[in-house]
């Protein structure tokens, strides 16, 4: 615990330091100090952090309380095994974007933008996320979430000078507070049914269980529902996704990498610790675990069509991320369900999928948004029908970025297969539920998981293929700037998480479910089924590793070998293929619409393709153009006009304000006369 405050303060000082650095004159060395303070600074205490993690027992649990001041709430932590876990993408993946965003931003200039501000807000958002996931009460930890929250605002809002980076800013702005105020509604009924705000004193589900003897099932109803709605809307749990596919192009890439890595997670974390507050070890509802793997479900589908749709790299990413949010969701869901019909197998394998999907998805997906920055950084651009041939102009970053995709698609041996792997032996075993209908459902769910799977295949074959292979489409590709092994090698840190999730995916394995087994206990006569479970989902991962191994091991020494024997040979360049590229023009390749043409036509719907041909019919037609967007319907068609409904209500009612004091001393009495007649007819 000693480390762990540590790291708190090392966050907190160089925060204040760096406020106090934004106060100065926009200067290049103010600025240059800020840089190296501000990124400095968040990669010692994310270093702490990871040593805090690293050297205490992961089982164990501890805590501190602090003097408070408030009448009400304390101010409380503790680390356990679910805390652990959730904290080191935010530490791991914390140091990377610190290190990355240090780098890049070495090239802005101070006059255009307050750098010390920026790293302020960034470490305010390390320090609000650390307190988040160690929090525990319930005071303490709605205003940790208000940190949380409210700094990404600024760093979203770092290029404010476009248009659209406001507007995604606000729309950011607007959703994490009205999931707030769904948070807050539920800890007032925690707090109000329960009579205490303590998160250890709830922990375990009895005191609730207390409660709903009392006053019946609704209270846990509505708590369970004021959580999917606070939490999901953190990671755009559907239909609360149209946040995220704006908010995360908008912000610097570094800032974009811990968003979808690090702060995303926060949603399944409070998720997860609320369930353990609202219901005993086994005794949660059936139908929450069927609504959560249902929603999951759903959100994972719509995120996959819908990056399949994006023309935009980073937008792309961002829907991805939808999606994944869709899977961990997916493993949560039926965990509840092995718990709730007492299937151990489920149960365990469902919780260590969940987890350890939540690990990957920060490796990889953290690795390809810094990739997309380091694109844009060489090219000016992350639009893919205006690149293409990177690979042989940015060789190192072709390869750390086919490495993501191939780990995000889940191919073997790395890390995505290992999680979805354990995810689809969870509900292999549907059959052994009682009742057609859950078998019926555990059957679909793999079908949809296949599905997914199967479509971030080609969604990523779309995004590297068209990005870094063939010819150049427009100059930003054909003048990439070079991109050397000084600039690119924190993204080796995430090369290297995502090759380990999938070697040691019996270890992370291990570690999953022995954090999914503390966080949502199960009873006595289901522990040797536990066990069991844990046993055989390990003997799996350990053969597709020891596989992998060899594979990778034979095809570095097949690369090695090459290159030995082609050293001393004069190679040959000749034209690929020849009938094509012989017309020495690069148009006549694959476009990312046209590779998602064939995808479209059968997922049009979900995909929300609009298509713009103008065609010339006459015998010797002019130039045609074509045009295919992506946009997003639920947005356009729904939260868009709600808000300006709102907004034009808001504008009607402000001719109450008119200034005239006398009228607000009459609505002040009329209020007080309407008070007393309630008052006395009560």
């Amino acid at each position: 615990m000693t480390l762990f405050i540590i790291t708190l303060l090392i966050l907190t000082a160089t925060s204040a330091a760096t406020a106090l650095l934004a106060l100065l004159p926009p200067t290049a060395g103010n600025g240059r100090a800020a840089n190296l303070l501000g990124s400095s600074g968040a990669t010692a205490g994310c270093l702490a952090g990871l040593c805090a993690l690293a050297f205490s027992p992961w089982s164990e649990a501890v805590s501190l309380s602090l003097p408070w001041g408030l009448p009400i709430g304390a101010f409380t932590l503790g680390l356990d095994p679910l805390s652990r876990i959730f904290l080191l993408p935010v530490f791991g993946l914390g140091l990377v974007c610190s290190i990355s965003g240090g780098m890049a931003l070495r090239h802005e200039r101070p006059q255009e933008h307050n750098l010390a501000a920026h790293w302020f807000f960034y470490l305010l958002l390390l320090l609000g996320l650390t307190l988040v996931m160690a929090a525990r009460d319930a005071v303490f930890f709605m205003l940790s979430w208000e940190l949380m929250s409210l700094a990404p605002f600024f760093l979203i809002d770092f290029y404010d000078g476009d248009r659209q980076v406001r507007d995604a800013s606000w729309v950011y702005l607007v959703a994490a507070h009205l999931g707030a105020v769904a948070l807050m509604a539920f800890f007032v009924l925690l707090w109000q049914s329960t009579g205490t705000t303590s998160l250890e004193v709830l922990q375990g589900g009895a005191v609730m269980q207390g409660v709903v003897r009392n006053a019946g099932p609704g209270v846990l109803t509505a708590l369970f529902v004021l959580a999917v709605l606070g939490f999901g809307a953190k990671v755009g749990l559907g239909p609360t996704h149209v946040w995220l596919p704006e908010a995360y192009p908008a912000a610097p890439i570094h800032v974009s990498a811990l968003l979808s890595g690090a702060m995303i997670n926060a949603g399944p974390y409070g998720i997860i610790r609320s369930l353990g507050l609202l219901a005993p070890p086994g005794t949660a509802p059936e139908w929450w675990g069927w609504a959560l793997l249902l929603t999951g479900l759903g959100t994972g589908i719509v995120g996959i069509l819908k990056a399949l749709g994006q023309s935009n790299l980073k937008r792309l990413l961002a829907y991805s991320s939808v999606e994944n949010m869709g899977l961990i969701f997916m493993g949560l869901g039926a965990g509840l369900i092995g718990l709730s019909c007492g299937n151990a197998w489920i149960a365990t394998l469902g919780m260590a999928g969940c987890l350890m999907h939540m690990l990957n998805h920060a490796g990889f997906k953290g690795l390809l948004f810094l990739c997309a920055g380091e694109v844009l950084y060489a090219t000016g651009t992350v639009r893919m029908e205006l690149l293409g041939g990177l690979q042989k102009r940015l060789p190192l970053l072709g390869a750390f970025f086919a490495l993501g995709v191939a780990s995000i698609a889940c191919l073997p041996p790395l890390s995505g297969f290992a999680s979805e792997l354990v995810l689809a032996l969870s509900f292999l075993d549907g059959p052994n539920l009682p009742g057609l209908e859950r078998q019926v459902g555990l059957l679909l769910a793999l079908a949809g998981l296949a599905l997914i799977s199967g479509l971030a295949v080609a969604l990523y074959t779309k995004a590297y293929g068209i990005t870094f292979l063939g010819e150049p489409r427009t100059g930003f590709a054909a003048n990439a700037r070079p991109l050397g092994w000084r600039i690119l090698w924190p993204l080796a840190l995430l090369v290297i998480v995502c090759i380990a999730g999938g070697l040691a995916a019996p270890a992370f394995f291990d570690l999953a479910s022995m954090t999914g087994l503390a966080a949502l206990p199960m009873p006595n006569d289901m522990q040797a089924g536990a066990a069991m479970g844990q046993e055989q989902a390990r003997t799996s991962l350990a053969m597709v590793s020891l596989v992998g191994s060899i594979a990778l091991g034979l095809s570095l020494a097949g690369i090695i070998l090459r290159k030995r024997m082609l050293k001393r040979r004069k190679v040959a360049s000749m034209p690929t293929w020849s009938c094509g590229y012989q017309g020495g023009t690069a148009r006549i390749q694959y476009t990312d619409a046209g590779f998602s043409e064939p995808l479209g036509k059968v997922f049009a719907p979900g995909m929300g393709l609009n298509v713009r041909l103008n065609l010339d019919s006459r015998l010797f037609p002019e130039r045609a153009t074509a045009s295919v967007t992506a946009p997003d319907r639920l947005r356009n068609g729904f939260y868009t006009p709600l808000f300006e409904g709102i907004e034009r209500v808001c504008n009607a009612c402000k001719i109450i304000q008119h200034g005239k004091i006398h009228l607000y001393i009459l609505y002040i009495l009329a209020t007080v006369v309407g008070l007393l007649i309630w008052g006395l007819s009560a």
